[in-house]
């Protein structure tokens, strides 16, 4: 290991990925931390993909990330810095683009050497700041796709759809989280890599552990508790959770996560609790009092292309899982009531409320055990490394002293 590790000594890491204070953790985030514990990381906010709008969260946010572009970049902790560049979001305008690439540039590089990193690697989590790629002086540019991009909602699809065309062409190894865009993704480049979601299996253990505290809010909760957590963003099937609530009054439905879509809804059935964002953290103190954890996705394009961080979360709290079918999610059809339709997913909900077992409990937790975070990065810094030429050794008069 020790050996293909050489490539990577002195190097650092300028890592692209989503707002680090964003309300939701992505693989982003967790990819960047574990890398942070081998090399220096100079962690990039990126803008978003979807235009501000006018709405005040968006204006608190653009202005938030204009006035940390002005300030040096933040110590996050141990090899890990942060610092933030903004772009002029009118990209159709002429000669926005060039600002953009050359501003772009010269504020990552004047970052870079703050923080003190000079050979680096390039990092793409999210396609649009690709323009960058090989413009660094970096030795190798690494493109690590978790979603298909262009599906999501609110994004210039073609023009979200042309950066992610172009990076995974130009991108030296590119890894890909969702099944389903493997194959599309090594037609285009033929160094493409399969590389699944980890998850924090020991946090989410806690969830089983007698010393967990549950919330007081979802303590008070009655009946069996049919559990969310994550965006409740429009990819979730608001409508389903509507109808699966008004079947069964009886029943408590506890979402945990921000709210970025209409769920005027939901607020309207006195058996659904909107738990709004919580601490990452605290999720497995929330996912004890579940009795069965949710996967509500509408059944689009976005979802059909996705790698749901969330099912091995739920996998490790221990918890049952009813969940829609996509390609991801299917490979874990023994452990998980994967349905279609919404009887079948009501049917589900009872079926797990009513039957469990230790021995279910231990198979669901043991099923993905190993296949932390910390497993997943070593993994893709090996490929990493091999793909790195070697440093080159020390001049012979330096390497007698």
């Amino acid at each position: 290991m020790a050996d293909r590790r050489d490539s990577l000594v002195g190097c650092g890491v300028v890592y692209f990925g989503n707002d680090w204070h964003a309300e939701n953790r992505t693989s982003s985030h967790h990819v960047a931390l574990r890398l942070s514990a081998t090399m220096p990381v100079l962690y990039v906010d990126s803008p978003g993909m979807r235009a501000p709008g006018g709405s005040g969260r968006d204006l608190r946010k653009a202005m938030r990330k204009l006035a940390a572009s002005l300030r040096p970049p933040q110590h996050v902790g141990g090899n890990l810095w942060r610092c933030t560049v903004p772009q002029l979001p009118f990209r159709r305008v002429p000669g926005v683009a060039l600002f953009n690439r050359l501003f772009s540039r010269w504020a990552v590089r004047r970052a870079m050497r703050h923080v003190g990193i000079g050979r680096c690697l390039s990092w793409f989590v999210v396609p649009h700041p690709g323009f960058l790629a090989g413009h660094l002086g970096e030795d190798l540019c690494v493109y690590y796709c978790i979603d298909d991009y262009a599906a999501h909602p609110g994004v210039d699809a073609d023009a979200i759809a042309a950066c992610d065309l172009a990076l995974t062409r130009a991108a030296d190894l590119v890894f890909v989280a969702p099944p389903a865009l493997v194959a599309g993704k090594q037609r285009l480049n033929p160094h493409t890599v399969f590389a699944p979601h980890g998850v924090d299996a020991a946090l989410f253990a806690q969830a089983q552990s007698p010393a967990t505290p549950v919330p007081d809010e979802a303590l008070a909760l009655d009946g069996p508790v049919v559990g969310y957590f994550g965006s409740i963003h429009d990819w979730i099937d608001i409508e389903l959770i509507d109808w699966l609530a008004a079947q069964r009054p009886q029943w408590s439905f506890l979402l945990v996560g921000h709210c970025a879509t209409d769920v005027s809804a939901l607020r309207a059935r006195p058996n659904v609790h909107l738990a709004g964002a919580r601490p990452y953290p605290t999720l497995p103190q929330w996912a004890k009092r579940f009795d069965v954890a949710m996967i509500p996705y509408r059944l689009n394009r976005q979802v059909a292309h996705a790698n749901p961080l969330k099912l091995r979360e739920y996998l490790a709290t221990g918890k049952p899982v009813v969940s829609v079918r996509n390609p991801e999610i299917d490979k874990f059809a023994g452990l998980v009531h994967v349905v279609e339709g919404r009887d079948a997913f009501l049917a589900a909900l009872e079926r797990a409320i009513a039957v469990d077992s230790a021995s279910a409990i231990a198979a669901r937790m043991a099923a993905v055990a190993e296949q932390t975070w910390e497993r997943r990065v070593d993994d893709v810094l090996d490929t990493v490394a091999r793909a790195l030429p070697a440093p080159a050794p020390a001049p012979l008069a330096e390497a007698v002293r």
